[in-house]
């Protein structure tokens, strides 16, 4: 065989691999309104740039006739290539190719991935499209599931890690999504479970469809396992390729800067004239956030969840940020079960990716009701405290309104180390509400009284005076100033500036154990 011959060979080889399970499989996934992975990683990173790796591994699987079918690259693309220049690793399950299913030598490549952009300090990039373990290979593909979940493990916190679900994710293949930092899954195509709906049928009697029981909106809005949803593939990998935008590479870097347009010192009026005069009335939070930010641009995790709190990335002057608030809008801000878990890993993704904190608080307390204790509030209460008061990352609070009790505290307090804690006049930092506490204080003496609640109303207005402001928290130094509503942005600005070299260490120690 000469040198040319063995070149076309390669040639004919490689062509087949790309072909993964042929034409016809390939023409089926179209049909369900899906693309194959090479067409999805082409779309995700910057155009010629992924360097294919593994193309020609096969499985080694003698079980159940599985010799006579073996494909090049064994029903996963893996390799390497860049997001607006820089290096990333991506894998991508080819459905075509015996329904996507775990091989060991499928979670050899993928792993393989995994342990170079450790190497590298580059994010990973999953794109689950699989039927699940690959039954044939029965401990193997389970071993190799393992070795993946590991992986994931020692990555966390040190790499980016993104998982994307395009279709099925069920079974034990759902845990390398759950322990990576962000999920988007496919509204329409895509459900993840542990236990599909026929095992549901059989051991509850419960009859479930596959999109109502682990479906893109059950996930997004009731069970908070996936951050981003989008309608199509298209708009789900320009999702993906923005929320790297405001990630670092790794643990030891920072964000990239971007180039800010927007003026430092722009002034927005509306926000002396945002809170309403009745503390009863809500205001949209959105429209804080959208008008302190640069160019009104912001990236929000998991919208449809615990809609009480908003999370999500944004930039000030170019540097990204992650924005932690309460939403007024949505059960008057009070904080929960869901809004405290959502909040707690939001700010500390952002705390081990050395992403800043602003945090927006207008939090009356925590939801009463037996739903809530019997939930344990008080422990996914208790991580979000933690979370903050771990966190060594620039921290700049705003106190907008309401700060009240232990809800207070749990919003990136003085105490919790917040760096710069700032109050609009309008912010009311105390044990409880003026109501509350006027009931509280003064219920034996009202008793006496010819009209009590003419008395309670008259205490109720005196406690209000003396605590429903923020003069006198910035009294003891617990707010570091009182700043004009519309100058908002300036000092947010002006404060990431001045914390640009913090420097703040955590006592030595294997990890903490922080209340699950």
């Amino acid at each position: 065989m000469s040198q040319l011959d063995k070149i076309r060979e390669l040639v004919e080889l490689r062509e087949k691999a790309r072909m993964g399970g042929g034409e016809k499989a390939i023409q089926k996934q179209h049909e369900k309104g899906k693309y194959t992975a090479r067409e999805r990683i082409e779309m995700l990173l910057d155009k010629g740039s992924f360097e294919e790796m593994d193309m020609f591994v096969t499985h080694r699987c003698y079980n159940f006739g599985m010799e006579k079918k073996q494909t090049l690259g064994d029903g996963v693309v893996t390799g390497y290539g860049t997001i607006d220049g820089r290096l990333v690793y991506v894998f991508a399950q080819d459905f075509t190719v015996n329904a996507g299913s775990l091989s060991e030598t499928m979670a050899m490549k993928i792993c393989k991935i995994m342990d170079a952009a450790m190497k590298m300090g580059a994010p990973v990039i999953g794109i689950n499209d699989s039927g699940g373990a690959r039954i044939q290979e029965g401990i193997n593909a389970l071993a190799g599931y393992s070795e993946i979940f590991q992986r994931n493990i020692m990555a966390s916190g040190v790499i980016p890690q993104i998982s994307g679900i395009f279709g099925p994710c069920a079974g034990g293949a759902v845990y390398s999504p759950a322990l990576t930092d962000f999920t988007l899954m496919m509204e329409g195509t895509s459900y993840m479970f542990l236990t599909g709906p026929a095992v549901v049928k059989t051991v509850l009697g419960e009859d479930v469809t596959q999109e109502q029981l682990g479906g893109a909106s059950v996930h997004s809005s009731k069970s908070g396992v996936t951050h981003f949803t989008a309608q199509t593939e298209e708009e789900a990998l320009a999702m993906i390729r923005k929320l790297l935008s405001y990630m670092p590479q790794n643990n030891m870097e920072k964000a990239p800067r971007v180039a800010c347009t927007d003026p430092i010192d722009r002034k927005e009026d509306l926000l002396n004239e945002i809170i309403p005069d009745n503390p009863n009335k809500a205001y949209n939070m959105y429209e804080v956030i959208g008008a302190i930010v640069d160019n009104g641009e912001f990236l929000e995790v998991q919208k449809d969840y615990a809609k009480n709190i908003i999370v999500g990335f944004a930039r000030f002057n170019g540097e990204s940020v992650g924005i932690v608030a309460n939403q007024p809008m949505a059960f008057a801000g009070v904080l929960d079960c869901n809004a405290s878990r959502k909040a707690a890993r939001f700010v500390r993704f952002c705390d081990a990716f050395n992403i800043p904190l602003v945090t927006l608080v207008d939090v009356p307390g925590f939801l009463p009701g037996t739903g809530q204790e019997y939930n344990a509030v008080i422990l996914h209460g208790a991580k979000l405290l933690y979370a903050f008061g771990e966190a060594t990352v620039p921290k700049v609070t705003v106190t907008l309104r309401k700060s009240y009790g232990g809800s207070h505290i749990v919003m990136s307090c003085k105490q919790l180390r917040g760096d710069m804690n700032y109050a609009w006049p309008t912010a009311e930092i105390a044990v409880m509400g003026a109501s509350g506490a006027a009931a509280v204080l003064y219920a034996k003496e009202a008793k006496e009284k010819e009209d009590p609640k003419a008395f309670i109303a008259e205490k109720e207005a005196e406690y209000t005076k003396l605590f429903a402001n923020p003069y006198n928290a910035a009294k003891y130094g617990y707010i570091d100033d009182v700043i004009e509503p519309r100058n908002t942005r300036f000092r947010i600005i002006r404060a990431l500036a001045e914390l640009q070299t913090k420097k703040l260490e955590n006592p030595k120690r294997k990890h903490g154990n922080i209340p699950l």
